[in-house]
């Protein structure tokens, strides 16, 4: 039973997380070509169009994601590690990869693909999300990952020799 769940934990991981990765990290690109005016207008639709595919295919890989910690935890419970160090610390940097990407790059991607709207009769409409800004913060989600996936493989204080 642990091998089928590890199994299904690692696909899980691999065929969600990545394409998140990828699509969240071309998003800004095709974000900042679909604002500019300076490529035409049918250039400006199609890099709207992969803009808007790829905010489809971050959020819709979001929700499949949640795989991929109920199977590592299930997996951790069968190889009886859920109070290991690395493994809290792994669970803890998903949660908060998960955080980012919910409540930071989902709505910074959703405000970008808005069509811009008439300024505010203030004058302020607070701060608007930038395309710089989310590369920022998909680098740091990318990054939490990339730290995880570490901490899964080299497991610091394991007994099992890896």
């Amino acid at each position: 039973m642990t091998k089928l769940l590890l199994s299904i934990h690692v696909l899980a991981a691999i065929l969600v997380v990545g394409p998140i990765a990828v699509a969240a990290s071309l998003f800004p690109r095709y974000a900042r070509q679909s604002a500019s005016a300076s490529g035409g207008e049918e250039s400006d639709e199609r890099a709207a169009g992969i803009a808007a595919l790829l905010h489809r295919i971050c959020r819709g890989y979001a929700i499949a994601g949640v795989a991929v910690p109920v199977f590592g935890i299930a997996t951790g419970a069968q190889l009886g590690v859920l109070t290991d160090a690395w493994l809290i610390a792994s669970l803890a940097l998903t949660a908060i990869a998960a955080a980012v990407l919910v409540l930071a790059i989902l709505p910074s991607q959703q405000r970008l693909l808005a069509p811009p709207s008439p300024p505010h009769p203030a004058g302020h409409d607070g701060p608007s999300p930038t395309a710089s800004r989310l590369t920022m913060l998909t680098g740091i989600f990318n990054l939490l990952w990339a730290i995880v996936v570490v901490l899964m493989i080299v497991r610091p204080g394991s007994t099992t020799g890896a």
